[in-house]
């Protein structure tokens, strides 16, 4: 009687064969993801076209946010693990993330702006209280932006930046606790999971971009911050499937009193309100993001090599730095990959043809394309490689690594054929950022899943989780240095006025073509030390 009451209970907390936590974490990172890049391809057309950013300056916030959002999950991670426990790092996050989408939605009043030579009609206030007189002749070019809606602008990227540190690595670490490890089930768990990321990513794109770009921007991020709000309902309905499994290590560690006035608990939520201030202060200034990259990313490579050195064997050691080069590659392969939500989405707007038949896309829809390729070629590809392992043919990792990075080398030969092909206006054929997108995403998934699974093998057991924060460290630095790169094709706005489509596209095919021959010179350089790369992993596949 008892064994059966007991499978009955079991069989009650599954749903299609999986435990119904699964779906709770599928549709709460279903709806972040919506929230998440239902504004990502919004935001640099937002600076640019709305507040009136230049290329350049837009491209270092976008650079700023991307880098931080991607950093800070390590910590989110750690506090989760030694504090919080995942399930109210989640909600906190969450909670985070609603406000912050939400905020995204005040747009304040359009930047507007005077040219040099233009003959004031009446009264202008500058920022600095300065009243020029109707019929002054400006000598030099003026822009008046709101501030204030800005400053809202810049507090609610901090929101989403802590939230997304708190709820994004956490998500996946609960669908991780559902399942024991050597459940069978664990890997198809995972694969539903990760349709959930990219069910959101897909709809978002399309919706958001769509309402942004037609109705206002308000109603892109207003969408963008409901999907939000529905995610962490979700969570919250959700938690009793949770069956406990994501909750504190050591619940009494939470409420020991920190100079006996706060109990550690409130302390980390204080003190993540309190970061908000920071993070508003440093996502205006993208150089401070990328020298902090850059020395926490130094630091980390320095002590895991260290740390292999000091404790680890001479195959560790091998493997650890094995790993290295190949986090080092990833650098490149994102670097070029996050143009997508850059200098391709700018290229999108004012070169590509974006019409088909009488539907006319948005430029930030196209960021759909890369979620929507996945779902279509992540398990055929996942198959492939176990054909080919059947046939002793499946490339090594440091080889699936080097094809990667060409195969997103030739997406921008792709786009740099498409100009040469331009119409007599100067406009490209879509289907050449469409066939972009596709090589950029087979490229992917010959990187990230690869590359994930590539670290709990190579490194050190005792250190995979500062491996993983290595990784992750290293994608951050990645986004900074996308944004970067596509500031060699910036345009200022009052320039896009002035420059034919024609000239427009010159100036990204220009940087395309650069994008390609370091793809295709990165990509080929792994490939050719692969041989030495795959005799250091000693026998890990």
């Amino acid at each position: 009687m008892q064994a059966t009451e007991t499978l009955q209970q079991s069989n009650s907390g599954e749903l299609f064969g999986h435990p119904k936590g699964l779906y709770v974490c599928f549709a709460t990172e279903l709806w972040e993801r919506f929230s998440f890049y239902g504004m990502k391809y919004l935001l640099l057309l937002y600076l640019t076209k709305y507040h009136l950013f230049s290329d350049g300056q837009g491209l270092e916030v976008l650079g700023a946010y991307a880098g931080l959002v991607y950093a800070l999950p390590v910590i989110g991670g750690l506090l989760a693990d030694r504090y919080l426990g995942m399930r109210k790092a989640v909600l906190f996050g969450g909670l985070l993330l609603v406000m912050g989408h939400l905020l995204m939605a005040v747009e304040g009043h359009q930047a507007v702006q005077y040219d040099a030579g233009t003959v004031l009609t009446s009264a202008l206030t500058l920022h600095d209280g300065t009243v020029l007189a109707a019929g002054t002749l400006l000598t030099e070019t003026i822009k008046i932006q709101d501030t204030a809606a800005l400053n809202v602008f810049y507090f609610a990227l901090s929101l989403i930046v802590v939230g997304v540190g708190f709820l994004k690595p956490n998500i996946s670490t609960i669908v991780g606790q559902l399942y024991s490890q050597d459940d069978p089930r664990r890997d198809s768990g995972f694969t539903i999971f990760y349709m959930g990321i990219n069910i959101g990513s897909f709809t978002a794109t399309l919706l958001c971009g769509w309402l942004g770009e037609t109705y206002g921007w308000g109603y892109g991020f207003g969408a963008a911050g409901i999907g939000m709000l529905v995610g962490l309902a979700t969570f919250l309905y959700g938690q009793k499937y949770l069956h406990g499994l994501a909750e504190p290590s050591d619940p009494a560690l939470l409420k020991e009193k920190v100079m006996g006035i706060f109990t550690k608990e409130v302390a980390i939520y204080a003190l993540s309100i309190l970061s908000l201030g920071i993070i508003w202060w440093v996502i205006q200034r993208e150089h401070v993001v990328f020298l902090s990259q850059q020395t926490m990313l130094v630091a980390a490579a320095v002590g895991l090599i260290g740390f292999a050195f000091v404790k680890g064997s001479r195959e560790e050691i091998h493997r650890m730095m094995v790993l290295m080069v190949l986090i080092a590659s990833t650098i490149i392969f994102w670097a070029l990959f996050e143009q997508s939500a850059g200098s391709m989405t700018l290229f999108a707007d004012r070169v590509v043809d974006r019409t088909l038949g009488d539907v006319t896309f948005t430029a930030s829809q196209f960021g759909s394309l890369n979620a929507g390729f996945i779902m279509l070629l992540a398990l055929p590809i996942a198959a492939l490689w176990v054909w080919l392992e059947k046939r002793k043919l499946q490339p090594s990792v440091p080889v699936k690594f080097g094809l990667g990075i060409v195969q997103v080398g030739l997406g921008f030969g792709a786009l740099v054929l498409g100009f040469s092909l331009a119409d007599e206006t100067g406009h490209v054929s879509m289907w050449w950022l469409v066939l972009a997108y596709f090589l950029h995403t087979t490229g992917e998934l010959c990187v990230s899943p690869v590359g994930l699974s590539a670290v709990t093998k190579l490194s050190i057991k005792r250190v995979v989780g500062m491996a993983m924060g290595t990784w992750f460290l290293a994608t951050a630095l990645a986004e900074t240095v996308a944004m970067r790169l596509a500031q060699m094709a910036s345009i200022d706005t009052s320039g896009a006025e002035q420059m034919s489509i024609s000239e427009m596209g010159a100036t990204y095919a220009q940087l395309f073509e650069f994008l390609m021959w370091v793809g295709f010179g990165v990509g080929a350089f792994v490939i050719l030390i692969s041989p030495i790369l795959k005799k250091g992993m000693h026998g890990v596949k």
